[in-house]
């Protein structure tokens, strides 16, 4: 067995040993001088606004500091939404782009030019790529640097407050995919989601506390810690309700409420439980096209106290999503005064559903959509996106 070290392996090593000690400050220098060994220059990492419609330069030394980039409409956003690289060629050489992924979280883009790309450069610059996303999430805690840089407007306390709660906006491995979003991304307050994978469950929940402000965000905040406390104790849906809505109870008291929606997920075989404490029913989209909507039994919003729920079951079918969202989208009211409505919201699905694009796309040109035909927003709104595909992982575990 030849255990001789490749360049390759050693470039991405140098990056691996220094990582554990190196301050958030110097991972620029040090990345443009990785790219550099491979004969790159201009190097840029661009990471995901708030908004979640631009990416945005990340400030440091060595970097090639320029303008955000829209999502929708520059290549850098191409590679972000589909998760592949994207080569550019240009007068003086190739302009690469290269999502930033922490498993399957996207973090933003690296860009890089070379004078010339063969397949040893993509191989290296994609792993490379893979180890600067882990490294940006890790040191992110270490540092406010990278949360300054993904704001381009100011951001209220009670934003800052779910921002800091919220888990990955994104996940996908082979037999499901999620992807959340949230509204307005500056001044959010009482809407959250929150989602686990264990083992071949998939665990998620949508809430939507009353009010805004901080208050709101207070009681969504102890509204997802009950919701988790309770999820990791491994207890049913139903309990995981009358845990909540003790906590809310408690320590609210009788006049605050949070809606909830709480799903169960086997991702082996399709089997769909929720909970419905007070939410709209989620929308199951086949083919690209909304079926219907899963209705079931509901309890009163957590707080207040009700029934035991009844879980809903449904069996998906593969390749199906599950659409779940909060009451912010369909009740904003429009200049003539009427609710914006789940049937102009179905519509809307329909209308921006392409078979060729991928969860996180759907979801982003879903709430730009959205966001176009509502107009101001004046409440909360929440989408939360699941796919579910079914198959195995296992082989992801085998070393060929």
């Amino acid at each position: 067995m030849d255990r001789s070290e490749g360049f390759g392996e050693r470039l991405l090593g140098v990056l691996l040993d220094r990582a554990h000690e190196m301050p958030p400050q110097l991972i620029a220098p040090l990345i443009a001088e990785e790219v550099a060994r491979v004969g790159g220059r201009e190097v840029s990492i661009l990471l995901q606004d708030y908004a979640q419609e631009f990416l945005v330069p990340l400030p440091g030394r060595a970097l090639l500091v320029g303008e955000p980039e829209a999502i929708g409409d520059s290549a850098a956003g191409t590679a972000f939404l589909r998760m592949t690289p994207v080569e550019v060629p240009q007068t003086d050489g190739v302009r690469m782009y290269l999502p930033l992924l922490d498993g399957s979280d996207e973090v933003g883009v690296m860009a890089v030019t070379l004078d010339t790309v063969d397949d040893d450069d993509r191989r290296l610059l994609r792993r490379l790529a893979g180890l600067v996303a882990d490294m940006l999430v890790t040191k992110h805690a270490y540092t406010d640097r990278f949360f300054q840089a993904r704001r381009r407007e100011p951001m209220s306390v009670a934003a800052e407050m779910q921002w800091s709660l919220l888990p990955p906006l994104s996940m996908s491995v082979p037999q499901v995919e999620v992807a959340g979003i949230l509204e307005p991304a500056y001044d959010i307050a009482g809407d959250s989601f929150d989602y686990a994978l264990n083992d071949d469950v998939l665990h998620a929940a949508v809430i939507d506390a009353m009010g805004h402000g901080l208050d709101a965000a207070t009681m969504a905040t102890v509204a997802i810690g009950a919701y988790r406390h309770a999820r990791r104790a491994g207890i049913s849906l139903a309990e995981k309700y009358a845990f909540m809505d003790q906590a809310i109870a408690e320590q609210f008291g009788p006049d605050h409420f949070v809606t909830a929606q709480m799903m169960n997920l086997n991702i082996a075989t399709g089997h769909l439980q929720w909970v419905n404490a007070g939410h709209p029913s989620p929308l199951l989209i086949r083919n690209h096209q909304v079926a219907r909507q899963l209705e079931g039994p509901t309890t009163l919003p957590v707080g207040f106290g009700g029934a035991p729920p009844q879980v809903s079951e449904y069996a998906l079918r593969h390749g199906d999503r599950v659409l779940c969202y909060t009451d912010g989208l369909i009740e904003e009211r429009g200049e003539d005064g009427e609710p914006f409505g789940e049937e102009r919201l179905m519509a809307c699905v329909d209308r921006i559903e392409h078979p060729e694009e991928g969860l996180r796309a759907t979801a982003l040109r879903l709430s730009h959509t959205l966001k176009q035909e509502r107009g101001a927003t004046s409440d909360d709104a929440t989408l939360f996106l699941i796919e579910w595909r079914g198959g195995a992982a296992d082989h992801l575990a085998v070393l060929e």
